[in-house]
């Protein structure tokens, strides 16, 4: 079967000033508003919100895990500030999904994201320890692209399922193998090694790359699975998507997977993925919102890679934040002030902070998602009162 080229030369996404993709520990600081004696405080908010804030004391929420969010989280975190005219901080750190899920359980941050939802298990562990659940809040779409050096090629490459396999095994071993020149038959490809690069951290970019391939592949199911952290076959691992953008980026012949906002920031090439429908399809806003419009269960807990959808990007994910149901019995929320502010700035990700999404190449949330996460919001406790329910 012939596929038709095609390229991602042209596309571009806008930055927001000063973010920084490559920052491991992202951090905001925080001069707060100050009020003279006698006299009104001078704000930009709308009257609104400084009437809500009025009497609020300063808040730092703390979070950390999965790098692919971080540029739309780190945005987030900026915005909120100013929303809350510099007395709201949340600092957050890009560890890799496993990192953020680890200390999630250990309680040592007030929120956690991921791109790896939590087991069964691992809830069933939260309910045992403090009498409630543990939610998945979805916060976003995206896709992991398939990025690649191969010099003289800068249009995006097409790969299936079975080829991206056998390459990461080690089964298909130059860029000028006759599998790949079939599905690009218009390109010249080189006699050139295939470098495999991976993650080396626990990583849910990692989970829905290898819950892709083992759909795509009985062979990967049985003899590597899927997981934030894989037994890979071969390659060599770097930490973080900064990690792995960076090897691609200085290794002809490489071969890799981020997600899209990281290749497209460190202007990588990426290839179209031909989806269950036979069609060769480029990871962009439309097939990663297309790839999502499933139907959700009550707890979000839902896998997207091999999508059926005619115009769907087959590896793609949402990104989660988890948060126990309990606030009080997470020994990094001290007070009910941090668990207040907590709730509702998670509120504001789902509905306003949406707007965000999409200039920083992340799909907004579908309204069937937003739902499903008011809903856990608004069961989240403290002391026993529903302060998710207060809050809103």
């Amino acid at each position: 079967m012939r596929i038709p080229a095609i390229t991602n030369a042209n596309r571009r996404v806008p930055v927001a000033p000063g973010l920084m993709v490559a920052t491991v520990v992202l951090l905001l600081t925080v001069v707060p508003a100050s009020v003279e004696a006698g006299g009104a405080q001078e704000t930009d908010q709308p009257a609104t919100q400084a009437a809500r804030d009025a009497g609020r004391p300063d808040v730092d929420v703390e979070g950390a895990g999965a790098s692919f969010p971080a540029p739309l989280i780190t945005a987030w975190a900026d915005e909120y500030r100013d929303e809350t005219g510099g007395r709201v901080t949340v600092n957050y750190q890009s560890i890799g999904s496993g990192g953020g899920i680890r200390q999630f359980l250990e309680q040592t941050i007030m929120f956690g994201a991921t791109e790896r939802h939590l087991t069964d298990e691992q809830i069933e562990e939260i309910e045992e320890k403090t009498g409630g659940t543990a939610f998945n809040i979805p916060i976003t779409l995206g896709s992991v692209a398939v990025t690649y050096n191969v010099p003289g090629v800068s249009e995006g490459l097409v790969f299936t399922g079975d080829v991206l396999v056998d390459m990461f095994r080690g089964e298909i071993e130059t860029w000028n193998d006759s599998r790949i020149r079939e599905l690009n038959p218009d390109v010249e490809l080189p006699d050139l090694p295939v470098q495999i690069v991976h993650r080396s951290d626990g990583s849910g970019t990692t989970a829905v790359f290898t819950d892709y391939l083992s759909k795509a592949s009985e062979w990967w199911e049985e003899e590597v699975g899927f997981a934030t952290s894989v037994d890979w076959p071969r390659g060599t691992g770097a930490n973080g998507n900064e990690g792995v953008a960076g090897v691609v980026q200085t290794t002809p012949g490489a071969l890799g997977y981020n997600s899209l906002v990281y290749a497209t920031l460190n202007d990588i090439a990426y290839g179209a993925v031909v989806n269950r429908s036979g069609e060769p399809v480029l990871p962009d806003l439309a097939s990663t919102s297309a790839a999502g419009d499933v139907e959700l269960p009550p707890d979000t807990r839902v896998s997207i890679t091999d999508t059926p959808a005619a115009d769907g990007y087959p590896i793609a994910g949402f990104a989660w934040v988890m948060v126990y149901e309990r606030l009080d019995q997470n020994r990094a929320i001290r007070t009910r002030d941090q668990a207040e502010e907590l709730s509702r700035f998670l509120y504001w990700i789902i509905t306003d902070g949406q707007e965000f999404s999409e200039p920083l190449d992340f799909a907004r949330l579908p309204e069937a998602a937003v739902e499903r996460a008011e809903e856990m919001l608004s069961r989240l406790t403290w002391d026993g009162e529903r302060i998710g329910e207060e809050v809103r």
